[in-house]
């Protein structure tokens, strides 16, 4: 018996990982967070399955659940939105589930900002713009943030910041962010990526928070930095000619080697 940790992906019911799927459908209890995860893929589940929405449980009455589960020897598929390894709480939920022997797995999902990433065509990486990528969030009621973990250190960097839970902050993300980056900056923000009401609002750090409309709300991802802007970087040596690669060595001869 186990209790799977499924990442359910960012909304889009097909952008389920193929091992989550079929994990799903052999687990006769299914936890799920209803306010993120969608219905949709909750037909994977078997048809006696029972199914448990965590939206308005606290900790212990979900890990009663598994306990339950484990007592009668069944399989649980325990489903987050987006990907577990970030902002998922699934940490606390193994804490506990590790301490009573209860056995678990984890399955990745994927993560909101990729699905954000392709709704706007975007590659985050761009060479001679930004190399890295930071996952960060403002402080918030569920969680704070460590004393170094603030916008304006990450953005000293100049990397690309996909910056979570924090629509709600959005002048703060704004007014850390100017000094480093500048008003001309671009900026996207992405409400509900892959759901069917996706909405993509682009602008700078100038003009962001005068194009906001009503009703974007917790599940929209803040996105900065200069490589959103697709211009101004320089080709990646990877597909240069006469770059030496393992399988395209350069100094080759003779019949090409696949």
């Amino acid at each position: 018996m186990t209790i799977h940790f499924i990442g359910a992906g960012p909304g889009a019911a097909d952008l389920l990982t193929l091992r989550g799927r079929d994990i799903i459908a052999s687990c006769p209890v299914c936890l799920y967070a209803g306010s993120l995860v969608p219905e949709e893929i909750l037909a994977h589940c078997p048809a006696e399955a029972r199914i448990v929405n965590t939206a308005p449980m606290d900790l212990e009455a979900i890990i009663a659940e598994c306990r339950r589960a484990h007592e009668a020897g069944q399989d649980v598929a325990r489903l987050h939105s987006g990907d577990l390894s970030v902002w998922s709480a699934m940490g606390e939920q193994i804490r506990r589930l590790r301490a009573e022997g209860i056995p678990v797995s984890v399955t990745p999902g994927v993560p909101s900002f990729a699905a954000a990433a392709a709704a706007l065509g975007a590659e985050l990486t761009l060479p001679g713009l930004a190399q890295s990528v930071v996952l960060t969030r403002t402080p918030g009621r569920a969680s704070s943030m460590p004393a170094g973990e603030t916008l304006t250190n990450f953005a000293a960097t100049g990397a690309t910041l996909a910056i979570h839970l924090s629509i709600q902050n959005l002048a703060t993300v704004v007014a850390d962010l100017l000094p480093a980056y500048g008003a001309e900056c671009p900026v996207a923000v992405v409400y509900r990526a892959s759901w069917p009401d996706e909405t993509i609002i682009r602008g700078t750090l100038g003009d962001i928070q005068a194009q906001m409309g009503e009703g974007i709300e917790r599940t929209a991802l803040i996105l900065v930095g200069p490589a959103l802007s697709g211009e101004g970087f320089s080709e990646s040596c990877l597909y240069s000619p006469d770059y030496d690669r393992r399988f395209r060595p350069s100094t080759a001869t003779g019949t090409a080697r696949g």
